[in-house]
């Protein structure tokens, strides 16, 4: 099932991937009422991550920015498994985002920007969220950047 949400993304010349499998003991995303948590979703690109390694160090601020949004779209592809149809988001409530970061790197916000930008993209007002970016050591698989998402539903 496809609608209105999933043509902005083919207008923006986006496709919806296939939902990261997890990489332990979790799910991709769980319902709770009419809340969808997604697990934080790593910027997988057909099963493997493009670039590793810590923001201001390896990658470039730009090229976290980058793979954030890959995250917020991995997100999203998440959150569709269990509500079934994107255009049921009734707006994202918050996103979180971890970026491995060097010891001076300090833009984690900018970083996040990425994943912000894309879903107002997307989904327009209904994108608008609260947000906290967080400066980390390490991520799984060492991995550069980590989204996770709330967002609310509308009924079914």
């Amino acid at each position: 099932m496809s609608g209105a949400v999933e043509a902005k993304l083919a207008e923006l010349g986006l496709t919806l991937p296939g939902v990261v499998p997890p990489l332990a003991a979790y799910q991709p995303a769980v319902q709770s009422g009419v809340y969808v948590y997604t697990a934080g979703q790593l910027p997988m690109v057909d099963g493997k991550l493009p670039v590793t390694g810590k923001v201001g160090a390896e990658v470039t601020a730009e090229e976290a920015k980058e793979l954030a949004r890959t995250c917020a779209l991995n997100a999203l592809a998440a959150v569709k498994s269990v509500a079934g149809d994107l255009d049921r988001i009734a707006r994202v409530v918050k996103v979180v985002g971890f970026v491995a970061s060097a010891s001076d790197f300090t833009g984690q916000p900018g970083v996040l920007n990425g994943a912000s930008e894309l879903l107002g993209a997307v989904l327009g007002d209904k994108g608008v969220h609260a947000r906290s970016a967080v400066g980390v050591a390490v991520l799984p698989l060492d991995a550069p950047v980590e989204v996770e998402i709330q967002v609310e539903l509308t009924q079914a």
